[in-house]
Parts: structure tokens; sequence; C-alpha cells
């Protein structure tokens, strides 16, 4: 399938741009294992790159000052002047490589002329950071091809950097730190607040990370989620006012917030409570994946989904079902949803040998409650953004 893909947006830059791209990179996609969205306070996160990528076929132009994008999914292209200061556009897709284009510009590193063609096997709205890969692998390709001597962790953040100001998303940093950062075979426990991170071997040996896309994604999802900070903010404005030596939100007693339950409201307070109840599950993830103990691995995220759920509430009924329907199954360990919410995928911790019985049986029940034929991705973990050559990596 990746060569697959190479070939086809290797084609898709000749016919469009009428010569041979000189570089390839791939972008992954990522899952999460669990952790959902603690990333934007002070939690731990525990993501991984996939084998579903974004391809990028690449070729520096020189002596001249215009950047050209042909996205062979979109049929679309869009063209614009390297020297001029950047500014959201119409096409949704071109403002996350235009607000890349912009942090660079304002960090005064300096760049070229490029012709870039891509496509992707990461399906989009699904929960698997298409987006992510799209923002970091283009800083990738600008860090490699114009020798911008930019960190990983630099491109994470410029990629976080134009979520936030040119697609209006204040996400966390958890998505574009995989993409960059992810190792194959290992899931990173990340600190969201210093960045500090480790890895931990996946041992899965003998079941398999299925992800049941609902093909639902309600148009609240940027609303909600932004509603869904301003509620933790609440939050934690008035426990950092009643307790100011606590340094960081995860240090925060359940206590703590039960004493300002009145002051920050109910509806705060079931936010803040599923973060810290949460956080706490990623660090028994990390050491169960660590350990091989798949059985605790998935009562965890079973865990997470009935607090996103009924306490965060960022759930919806196509993914309830998928979940509840789920876990019933023989050698179904854990299910949950993933992502930011309201539509995407659930992630399914299932036996080897009961998978194939598993997706026919949910695929029917699905398809009998909504109409709507479920998709199925079975995901690889695997390593974060890099150049291809000949059919191998190349850092």
């Amino acid at each position: 399938m990746k060569e697959k893909l190479v070939n086809d947006t290797t084609e898709a830059f000749q016919a469009f741009f009428h010569s041979d791209p000189e570089n390839i990179f791939l972008a992954p996609g990522r899952i999460n294992i669990i952790g959902e969205h603690v990333d934007y306070s002070d939690g731990f996160v525990l993501p991984a790159a996939i084998d579903k990528y974004i391809c990028f076929a690449v070729k520096k132009v020189e002596d001249s000052e215009t950047c050209t994008f042909f996205a062979k999914d979109f049929d679309d292209s869009f063209s614009f002047n390297i020297n001029q200061k950047q500014n959201p556009v119409s096409q949704i897709w071109v403002n996350y490589l235009l607000g890349v284009f912009n942090a660079v510009q304002e960090s005064g590193k300096k760049t070229g002329g490029l012709q870039i063609a891509f496509s992707s096997t990461i399906p989009m709205g699904s929960g698997l950071s298409s987006s992510a890969a799209l923002e970091c692998g283009f800083a990738f390709i600008l860090n490699q091809i114009f020798d911008l001597n930019l960190s990983r962790k630099d491109l994470a953040l410029i990629g976080q950097k134009s979520e936030h100001t040119f697609v209006g998303v204040q996400c966390g940093i958890m998505d574009q730190f995989a993409s960059v950062f992810g190792k194959e075979h290992q899931v990173i426990m990340l600190d969201c607040h210093s960045l500090e991170h480790q890895y931990f071997e996946a041992n899965l040996e003998g079941y398999s990370l299925v992800l049941f896309d609902s093909c639902v994604k309600h148009t609240h999802l940027t609303s909600g989620y932004n509603n869904r900070r301003k509620d933790v903010d609440q939050g934690k404005r008035i426990l950092w006012e009643t307790f100011p030596e606590i340094e960081k939100f995860r240090d925060f007693s359940f206590s703590m917030l039960d004493a300002v339950r009145s002051e920050i409201g109910e509806t705060s307070y079931k936010r803040c409570r599923y973060l810290l109840k949460e956080i706490k599950r990623v660090e028994k993830a990390a050491k169960a994946l660590s350990e091989g103990d798949v059985e605790y691995l998935g009562k965890l995220l079973t865990e997470t989904h009935s607090g996103l759920s009924t306490e965060f509430e960022v759930s919806c009924g196509e993914l309830d079902f998928l979940v509840e329907k789920t876990v019933k199954e023989n050698g179904v360990l854990g299910a949950r949803i993933m992502g930011g919410g309201f539509g995407g995928c659930s992630i399914n911790l299932i036996k080897d040998e009961n998978v194939n019985e598993v997706i026919e049986k949910i695929s029917a029940a699905y398809k009998a409650g909504f109409g709507i034929e479920m998709k199925v991705y079975r995901v690889k973990i695997s390593d974060g953004i890099k150049e291809y050559k000949r059919n191998e990596f190349v850092i």
C-alpha cells in the first residue's frame, strides 16, 4: 500500500508539473492509545504513528518566488509568493500549509520555490490526524530542502501554531508530536507540559488495534472542541485561585476539585474530573503495554470511553453504539472513541483470532442500526515523518 501511494503521488506530480519530483516524503497519521483531550491540560498522552500516510512528491525550483501545491485527492491546486506575507484563504486544506509557511517566515528562516504534489491514505475526518501529518510533513520538507536547522520539536510546534493561527482550532501538541517523533512498534508517553517523552514497547503480540470508522462527523466538532476548552479553563482558573501552590493541572487532587465544585459549576467540574482521571489512566496504560498486560489495557480503554461519553460529553450516538456492541463480542478486550469527538473512529483492542468475526458482526449491526457502511482500518505502529527513497526510508 505504501508503494502504491508513492507511485500514485509521483504520477500526479508528473501529470500536473510535467516533470519528475526530486524527493518523496511520507508523513504518518496517528492513533492515541489513551489520553484523550488531556494534551492541552498538562497531562500525559500515549500516541503512536501509524502506517497510514500523506505522501509528498517534491521538487525544488531554483530562482523561483513561487510555491505550488497540487492536492491529488481534491483535484485542486494553490500557488503563493514566498516573499509575501501569508493570510488564510477560502480553501481550507491550503490554510494548514500556509500557516506552516507563515510560522517559518516569522522565525526569519529563508526558503525558495517549490513544487509539491500530495496524496493520502489517512482517512480525513476520522480522528487519525491527517491535518497534523499535512502540517508537519510540509514543515519537515522545508527544513530538509532548505537546511533550516529546525529540531523535530520545532517542527511539531510549527504544525501546532499553524492550526491555532490559520485554521482556528486550539489543538494541543499530541498529534503533531506523534507524526514527527513516531517509532515503529513503540508508543510515546508524552508529557504535554514539558514535552519530555519516553518510548514504550507496544507488546501486543496476538492482538490487533482495529479502528471502526463511524463515517459520521458532526458539524459541531470545532465549536464543541473549543467549548470544552473553555469549560476546562474556567475550572482551572478557579482551582489555581484557590490552590495557587499547585504548579501543574495534573497535580490537583480530586478533593481539591470537590472543594471548588459549587464555584466552578457542574459542567466544568465534570470536565476537569474526567481529565484528572484520564491522566492517571495514561500512566497505568503505559505500564500495562510495556509489561504485555493487554487485558488491563483493554479495561482502561473502555473506562476512557465511559468518561468521554458521560463526563466530557464528546461522544455521539453512533460511537456509543459501536463501543457498546463491540465490547460484548468474544475476543474484545476494550474499545473507546478516539480523537476530538462527535464522530470519527473507535479504537478496538481485539484478539487476532477474533478480528474477522468481530468486524463482520459489528458492521452488520451498525448498518442495521444507522444505515451506514462502517469502514475498518487495521493499523500498525510505524515510524514518524521520513524521506522515502528506492523503497526504503532514509532519515
